[in-house]
């Protein structure tokens, strides 16, 4: 599995649009301040063709540890969920 880095990131802005790379590590870490604000703040984000960010509220439930078997109280907790655009799917399945 690959993993992209802001790092790399940054290299692809540098290599494509020519900024220096101050300029580029400052873009990306822009983009996800951005993302991580606005989610945080319950908002959702959705990039065209990509997909879009959400934030659910998923109450308290009993679960069990997978372990032993013995039931556990997980708490009430907001999660961050991804759903691909329709147009991401169908690149991604190779249509």
């Amino acid at each position: 599995m690959a993993t992209i880095t802001r790092i790399e990131l940054a290299n692809a802005l540098r290599n494509r649009f020519g900024l220096t790379s101050a300029d580029s590590y400052k873009m990306v870490d822009i983009i996800f301040d951005e993302i991580e604000q606005s989610l945080i703040h319950g908002e959702d984000v959705k990039i065209t063709g990509f997909g879009t960010f959400k934030i659910l509220s998923k109450s308290a439930r009993i679960g069990r540890n997978p372990k032993t078997g013995v039931p556990a109280i997980i708490s009430a907790r907001r999660v961050a969920t991804f759903h691909p655009s329709t147009e991401f799917r169908k690149q991604v399945a190779g249509k």
